[in-house]
């Protein structure tokens, strides 16, 4: 079983299990100073390459937000979704490839040449700025606003896959979920980082609010934020009784769903769980479950779509 994200990660302090594995981020350090000095990134010529990532590790809306790129530029020009090889995520592949063709290789740069031999025109990348092989022409950086850059520290003492200050190196943000003190403060610090950072601002929006709203729920959820998911229930007032939270990409065995089911029967709560955790359960778990279906909603649109022509 994978292990859940540490609460201190999250701490707006130092705590003592962040100090004390913070001598071990140099590692981080050392890695990247190798990689930048020995290892050259590749522009692919013929097609464009579109990378939304993270730094923060895990739950911060960019498998949405590759969905929603994918699917406006598919209109236009012939576009796919790339994905990293990891059998964890077979989850999100399925989820990706629903309305969109979804290469699933593990190496990144061959996925984009078998791209580029396919004659697609644009790859979107569904993670991918730690890559040390592809120079990409557009990268995205994901954060969610409930937990934005965590305690600031990087593997393991906090949740942050590189510096905060590699921002200059991107030309986007999106932050995910509602405003809030802590995020108008973290907008302020990237923008000293980086003042021609482009940052704009999305949320999930239910899309089958109306079939939920009138039950109480048991809710579980196996994602890389469960408390996003958690709160967006909250903001549209879906009750949310009682709440089991697992690993980021669990396979639900049958025994977590018997208990699930058995709880919910006690206490006379109806169930429900993310779209993605849904996909992942087999036929015969799905009986009596229902799964919130989200779109991911850009707040300023047009100006995001003026942004993203400028790279296309």
């Amino acid at each position: 079983m994978r292990l859940l994200k540490p609460k201190f990660w999250d701490k707006k302090h130092y705590s003592f299990f962040s100090v004390l594995f913070y001598p071990l981020t140099y590692f981080l350090d050392l890695h990247e100073f190798i990689t930048a000095t020995f290892i050259k990134k590749k522009k692919i010529s013929n097609i464009k390459t579109i990378c939304v990532g993270n730094i923060y590790i895990g739950g911060t809306g960019k498998t949405p937000l590759t969905e929603f790129l994918a699917n406006y530029l598919n209109k236009k020009i012939k576009t796919v979704i790339i994905k990293k090889k990891y059998n964890q995520h077979l989850d999100e592949k399925k989820f990706l490839e629903k309305k969109n063709k979804v290469m699933f290789y593990k190496s990144r740069i061959n996925a984009l040449r078998i791209a580029v031999k396919n004659k697609f025109k644009v790859a979107v990348f569904d993670d991918g700025l730690q890559d040390k092989y592809i120079d990409f022409d557009l990268k995205i950086v994901c954060f969610s606003s409930y937990t934005l850059i965590g305690n600031k520290l990087r593997l393991p003492a906090g949740p942050l896959r590189e510096k905060i200050s590699n921002l200059k190196n991107y030309q986007g943000v999106v932050i995910n979920g509602r405003n809030n003190f802590y995020k108008k403060k973290f907008i302020n610090e990237v923008r000293k980082i980086n003042p021609k950072l482009k940052i704009f601002n999305s949320e999930y929006k239910p899309i089958n609010l109306k079939s939920l709203i009138k039950n109480k729920y048991l809710v579980f959820s196996g994602i890389g934020n469960p408390q996003s998911f958690i709160n967006t229930l909250r903001d549209y007032k879906i009750n949310n009784s009682m709440n089991f939270i697992f690993p980021d990409h669990y396979q639900f065995r049958d025994v977590d769903i018997e208990r699930i089911k058995h709880k919910a029967k006690i206490e006379k709560l109806k169930i429900l769980t993310t779209e993605k955790d849904f996909s992942r359960l087999k036929a015969k778990q799905r009986k009596d479950i229902d799964f919130l279906k989200i779109n991911l909603k850009i707040k300023e649109k047009k100006k995001f779509i003026e942004f993203l022509h400028n790279y296309i």
